[in-house]
């Protein structure tokens, strides 16, 4: 299967906050150090470089509070409110102004920034009053501006009820409202933002998803994966792998559920690689489906794809960052492990040009979030 770093697809991100017991997570979290290694030609490690690293790399900062990737960028906010991103810029998803790329942090003007995603070549981000951002690029109708038109700062979108979780992935994104209502906007070609509407149709504003109760999605420029407040998990979009989860190839333009309950529904329970899903039970197991032959992504220490939830040893899992195809994943005493692709040193072993198909753990026992890009990552480590 070709593969390219440099190529379009674009990772959703995965984000996270501090585990508050089974089935949520406090928007409060502490500030830390954040270490980032692997990938870096754009320079979206942030060291004013664009060489590898393949162990863990500290950022200029000690009060980084939350974070995001995408394929070629990086994005974090600080303990006061200030948001930063690096990297690619052809887009204007800097949010600077301008198309230069950077390599190292650069400011968003604002401040009280609270959420933040970042996608194919646009940023999305929610301030602490409910509001939401958008700016970069825009073909797809992905800053929900019911245009096309490209922006280089940030431009609100409307409302002031965006309180919940945000995801973006690819050239697509979701929003939650305060009153548990889903609304997704974007790329659209495989069903993947779950509006069951005609394949290949973008969305250029907010669409409500129906129902109620959501807590939020896991995207990616393939397939989502849909959180419920009820511990119930959904699926939709490109499913040639089986990774959706419902024992078939089926493609779904709509939320269908994924077999099992007691699902975690807090922000970064779940997460979706290029052809893969992983979602976190309420006691702790960790569960992966879908591609798993080229570098062993599903964690089960063999090269087998699975087309149905199937769980990885151990208990004690708390979140979640999905590469394109490696992950690493946070337990719950504050250590860090990492599987799949490793050729520019994503699993922060300090070996590039190894995969690993099981669970391997990264130096430390003080990491307290983490994320990841399509081929980087980055985690946030307790002060």
């Amino acid at each position: 299967m070709a593969d390219n770093k440099k190529g379009v697809w674009d990772l959703q991100l995965v984000r996270d906050e501090r585990l508050q017991g089974d089935w949520g997570y406090s928007s409060s979290v502490d500030a830390g150090p954040m270490y980032m290694w692997a990938y870096n030609a754009n320079g979206q490690q942030g060291q004013n470089n664009r060489s590898n690293y393949s162990s863990p790399q500290q950022l200029s900062g000690t009060s980084w509070q939350r974070a995001e990737g995408s394929q070629n960028v990086s994005s974090a906010i600080k303990e006061d409110g200030t948001l930063w991103i690096w990297g690619v810029n052809s887009g204007g998803q800097v949010g600077a102004n301008d198309t230069i790329n950077r390599s190292s942090p650069v400011q968003v003007p604002g401040t009280e920034w609270s959420k933040v995603g970042v996608g194919e070549g646009v940023a999305v981000a929610s301030k602490t009053d409910g509001t939401l951002w958008s700016w970069g690029k825009n073909a797809y109708g992905q800053q929900g501006s019911n245009d096309t038109v490209q922006r280089s700062s940030p431009q609100q979108i409307p409302g002031t009820e965006w309180t919940g979780n945000l995801s973006v992935g690819g050239r697509g994104v979701s929003c939650v409202k305060t009153d548990g209502t889903l609304w997704v906007w974007g790329e659209d070609h495989y069903g993947q933002l779950g509006g069951n509407g005609p394949l290949e149709v973008n969305r250029s504003s907010p669409y409500q998803i129906p129902g109620t109760q959501w807590s939020g999605m896991a995207m990616r420029d393939r397939n989502s994966l849909f959180m419920k407040t009820d511990g119930t998990l959904y699926a939709s979009g490109s499913n040639s792998y089986g990774q959706l989860g419902l024992n078939n190839k089926t493609t779904y333009s709509s939320p269908v559920q994924v077999p099992g309950t007691s699902w975690r529904y807090s922000e970064y329970s779940a997460a979706v690689n290029y052809y893969g899903s992983l979602a976190t039970k309420t006691d702790g197991t960790l569960w992966t489906w879908g591609y798993n032959a080229g570098f062993g992504t599903l964690g089960h220490n063999n090269l087998t794809n699975y087309s149905s939830p199937r769980q990885i040893p151990g208990t004690a899992w708390s979140t979640i960052g999905a590469g394109r195809y490696f992950n690493v994943c946070l337990k719950s005493d504050g250590t860090l492990w990492a599987w799949g692709i490793g050729t520019s040193g994503e699993l922060g072993q300090n070996s590039p040009n190894s995969n690993l198909s099981s669970p391997t753990q990264i130096p430390g026992t003080s990491w307290a979030r983490v994320y990841s890009g399509n081929y980087h990552a980055f985690g946030i480590q307790s002060s």
